[in-house]
């Protein structure tokens, strides 16, 4: 505002402005106005007619001296990558090595887990290396931002044979398919018999056909899923030649599913602390 205050008065010729940072649109305010300028990160424009001066360079575009905003949301697919890498790969890894494995730009990474330490959710190390990750911890957090129903799109149909044929069916499809919440969640912890299936297809209706599936508004016994993002693939596992979600993408989808699935999805979390050894990698 101050530079448009100074570009609508009189002509400010034989002016010098100095700052910090000047940006691109002020200095175009300040050029239209007459006036000449310079700034610490190296803008400059300097001009006079006696004695005859003209001096003019670029700096930075944007402001070098602003704090990035700190990361307050575990929104989106950067957020749920790099939280499914924590989640599922022990440390200890730098920041850089967890964008690797969590296949995202390490400034995405690094967001990230500055948001996680601010929480005590991880622990860092002396060289500045993750060294320990409350797993569980994370993933109550980041259901705060993340639904299954919400953040994935969900399509419901019927299968007039029911679940119980219905794994096989999954097993023979010719197309990426991964099995996420009750039905994962029984090979590992089982509660109850499976009322609903759930899978991650790249094309729910392409699946469907293959499937022979009908579409259902209401009383649907499968959901596919198109994701939010391809993480939900990464570091599955394979039980009887069927492909099912990684566990902490299962316990996240079945504590934000309706119905039992978040006391389906703690007795899976309960599972997973007495077999770390078995899931995490």
């Amino acid at each position: 505002m101050q530079a448009l205050r100074i570009a609508s008065g009189p002509d400010l010729k034989g002016t010098l402005v100095t700052a910090e940072f000047l940006s691109p649109r002020t200095r175009q305010l300040l050029k239209e106005a007459g006036a000449s300028y310079a700034d610490a990160s190296g803008n400059m424009r300097v001009v006079a007619d006696r004695p005859g001066i003209f001096v003019e360079a670029e700096g930075a575009q944007k402001d070098p001296g602003r704090e990035p905003r700190p990361l307050a949301s575990l929104k989106g697919p950067a957020a749920a990558r790099v939280v499914r890498a924590l989640c599922d790969v022990r440390p200890p890894y730098g920041v850089r090595r967890l964008a690797d494995i969590a296949q995202t730009a390490p400034a995405s990474a690094s967001r990230v887990v500055s948001l996680l330490e601010r929480e005590a959710l991880i622990e860092r190390g002396p060289r500045d290396e993750i060294r320990e990750v409350d797993w569980a911890g994370l993933l109550q957090r980041w259901i705060q931002d993340y639904g299954f129903l919400s953040s994935n799109e969900v399509a419901m149909f019927l299968d007039p044979r029911g679940l119980a044929s219905f794994p096989a069916k999954v097993r023979d499809l010719k197309v990426r398919a991964v099995v996420t919440g009750s039905l994962a969640a029984v090979r590992r912890a089982p509660v109850a018999s499976p009322r609903l299936a759930a899978v991650y297809v790249d094309d729910p209706e392409a699946a469907a056909k293959a499937l022979a599936l009908r579409p259902a508004e209401s009383g649907g016994n499968v959901t596919l899923v198109r994701p939010l993002d391809s993480v939900v693939f990464s570091r599955s596992w394979v039980d009887e030649g069927i492909g099912y979600a990684a566990l902490s993408q299962v316990a996240a989808d079945l504590l934000t599913s309706p119905g039992r699935g978040p006391s389906e999805g703690e007795e899976l979390i309960a599972w997973m602390r007495k077999n770390t050894d078995a899931w995490r990698a």
